[in-house]
């Protein structure tokens, strides 16, 4: 059984002249310990995802279809209160900037302390010793410190570490963690992926990763979703998608990657842009973009089905494969 089943999930934004869709009918499971990317450019649905999953989804955003199955619960249909059991708990969130998490007027053990006895039926110096183990698990220096001070007076990286601190509180089931080092330097990224790998790995947690990094992706995780204008367009284990991908876009990220040019020479870039909301074209949403469409691409939409070794949603995925795409007009 699937620690988290997502079936048929679709958001839609109502606006002022119409309503659009921001997810389009995206089904996923997650088992117990199990890591998973979700990939894709800015609007693609990736923070949507995650959002919907914790009932975050701000007006005029809702869920307009679907089950999102939390350990046999299904959460479209708790109420608020019945949810904040859930959020913070079994269910935690890593955000892309720590200061938009940590409350700057609280110190950081006034936070922690709070998140504790929020749930449990623990006493302040309780809390507080549990609070000084989980800095001391995610390797900050005199913890016992830390818990006095507030947010403004540490690092990037050190925010980010006690974000993650403060998200193991509870001993969730399930991570999830939006673009986590965005807000970091390069030189510290590595080291904040790392730790969440090790603890994810060590406490038996599963992860729902959102970057735009295929790089991180490959490191961090089991299995991972390509997204594109609100669809999952493949899905599958991460090292054979990233070894063998079998839909256009995938072949574009990939292909997009620094590391895929010589020195000197461009970068390869998908032509064009992603679509907005009120403007995805029918049939394959990708066709605009993509140097295998053929007239069908315009008007049928590709469902997934099995191809190499993940599922894909293109209707000439057998045709890309070792053939040379002809021309298309990207206006």
């Amino acid at each position: 059984m699937s620690l988290l089943s997502v079936q048929g999930l679709t958001v839609k934004f109502a606006m002022r002249n119409n309503t659009v869709t921001a997810l389009n009918d995206i089904s996923f499971d997650i088992g117990q310990g199990e890591r998973v990317g979700i990939v894709g450019e800015s609007g693609a649905g990736k923070s949507i995802t995650g959002f919907s999953i914790l009932n975050l989804l701000s007006r005029p955003g809702y869920i307009a279809g679907g089950s999102i199955m939390f350990d046999g619960q299904d959460l479209t249909k708790l109420s608020d209160k019945q949810f904040r059991t859930i959020r913070g708990n079994r269910i935690a969130m890593i955000f892309q900037d720590p200061m938009v998490t940590l409350n700057p007027v609280l110190t950081i053990g006034q936070q922690m302390v709070e998140q504790l006895q929020a749930h449990r039926r623990v006493s302040r110096k309780d809390a507080e010793i549990i609070a000084v183990a989980k800095l001391r698990e995610v390797y900050i220096p005199a913890p016992e410190e830390r818990l006095k001070q507030y947010p403004h007076e540490l690092s990037g990286g050190m925010r980010q570490r006690i974000v993650i601190a403060i998200a193991l509180l509870l001993d969730p089931q399930l991570i999830i963690a939006d673009e986590p080092t965005t807000a970091l330097d390069v030189t510290i990224q590595a080291d904040i992926m790392e730790l969440l790998l090790e603890l994810c790995e060590s406490n038996n947690v599963s992860l729902i990763l959102i970057t735009h990094d295929l790089g991180v992706v490959s490191q961090m995780t089991q299995r991972m979703l390509v997204m594109y204008a609100g669809r999952i367009i493949e899905t599958g284990g991460t090292r054979e998608i990233i070894n063998d991908p079998q839909h256009p876009y995938t072949q574009g990220l990939i292909n997009a990657l620094p590391q895929q040019t010589l020195p000197g020479e461009k970068l390869r870039q998908i032509p064009g842009n992603m679509p907005a909301l009120s403007a995805i074209p029918p049939g394959c949403p990708f066709h605009p973009r993509c140097g295998y469409a053929v007239p069908t691409c315009r008007t049928v939409r590709p469902e997934l089905r099995r191809h190499g070794g993940s599922d894909v949603a293109c209707i000439e995925v057998e045709r890309l494969h070792g053939t040379t795409p002809h021309k298309v007009d990207y206006a």
